[in-house]
C-alpha cells in the first residue's frame, strides 16, 4: 500500500476521504496524491484562445490556494502528500495518474445518490467506481483510526470474478486483516440450491487456488443480501467486483458495486472486471 489517490473538491466530503487515506498512509508509509480537477464550463471552452487561458489560470492559481489551507492539517503530519492539478474532469486522467504513480488505491468520500439521480447524474464516487482500473475505496463518514480487521468479499463465484478476487485477496494481505467471502442466495431463476451453490464456490477456489471458508446467505435480492451480512460481521470494507456498466446499459442492468457503494454505511471497495 505504498501509493494512494485522493480525488478532492476541497469540500467536508472529501476531506473525510483525506483523513481515511492518511490514517492508512501512517500504518503502511504511503504517499498520498491529493487530486483537484478543475471544471470549466462549456461556455468558457467555446470562447476564444485567450478567455480559456486566463480562465484555466485563475482556476489553477484558485485551486493552488485552496490547497494551501486544504492541506494543512494536523493529521497529515508526517505524510507524504503531493498535490495535483488538471485542467478538465476527465475521469480517464485518473486512471492515467494512477498508471503513471503506480498507485494501489483511490479513495473517495461520498454523499451517496439514489433513484433516478443515480442513473442520470450519479455520484462522482460513483463515476469513479465506473471508471477506475485500480479499486476504490467509497467513505461517507469519518472513521477515526481507521482500521480494517474484517473485509467482507462478496460475489457470485463466476470465474470472470478471479481477477477482482485476487487483487482483493492480495490488498486484504496488505492490510493484515481476515478475509470473509460470501454468496448471497435469492429467490426466482438465480436460485441455487446448498448442494449446486457450493460446487459452483468449490470450482472458483480451485481455480484461484485459495483455501477459504465461504458463507452462503439468503436474501431477496443480492443488494439487500450484501449489506445485511456485512452488518452482520460487523464488516470495515465490503468488497465487490464491478463491470463498471456505462450509460444504457446502467439503467437496464444496473451495477451492483455502485448502487452498494451508494447505499452502504460501511465502507466499500470495489474492484473493476
Amino acid at each position: 500500500m505504498k501509493k494512494i489517490i485522493v480525488p478532492v473538491d476541497f469540500s467536508e466530503t472529501s476531506e473525510v476521504a483525506l483523513k481515511t487515506a492518511a490514517s492508512i498512509a501512517k500504518k503502511f508509509g504511503s504517499e498520498i496524491f491529493v487530486l483537484h480537477m478543475l471544471e470549466m464550463s462549456d461556455s468558457w471552452m467555446t470562447s476564444n484562445e485567450d478567455v480559456v487561458q486566463q480562465q484555466a489560470v485563475f482556476l489553477m492559481r484558485y485551486a493552488e490556494m485552496k490547497f494551501g489551507e486544504f492541506l494543512d492539517k494536523p493529521y497529515l503530519n508526517g505524510v507524504k502528500v503531493t498535490p495535483i492539478v488538471k485542467r478538465h474532469k476527465v475521469y480517464s486522467e485518473v486512471n492515467a495518474i494512477a498508471e503513471k504513480h503506480q498507485a494501489d488505491l483511490i479513495i473517495m468520500g461520498s454523499h451517496g445518490t439514489s433513484g433516478i439521480k443515480g442513473v442520470f447524474v450519479g455520484s462522482n464516487a460513483e463515476k469513479m467506481v465506473r471508471n477506475a482500473h485500480v479499486p476504490v475505496l467509497v467513505i461517507k463518514d469519518e472513521i477515526v483510526d481507521f482500521e480494517v480487521r474484517r473485509f467482507v468479499f462478496a460475489c457470485d463465484f463466476g470465474l470472470e470474478n478471479l481477477p477482482a478476487f485476487h487483487k482483493a485477496k492480495a490488498l486484504t494481505d496488505k492490510l493484515a486483516a481476515e478475509m470473509i467471502m460470501v454468496y448471497v442466495n435469492t429467490p426466482g431463476d438465480n436460485f441455487l440450491s446448498t448442494k449446486d451453490a457450493f460446487k459452483k464456490i468449490n470450482l472458483f477456489l480451485h481455480k484461484a487456488k485459495a483455501s477459504l471458508e465461504v458463507e452462503i446467505f439468503n436474501d431477496y435480492s443480492v443488494e439487500r443480501g450484501i449489506l445485511s451480512f456485512g452488518e452482520s460481521r460487523s464488516a470495515d470494507i465490503i468488497g465487490l467486483p464491478t463491470h463498471g456498466r456505462k450509460g444504457i446499459n446502467h439503467f437496464f442492468m444496473g451495477s451492483i458495486g455502485e448502487d452498494i457503494a451508494n447505499r452502504s454505511k460501511t465502507p466499500v471497495m470495489t474492484f473493476k472486471l
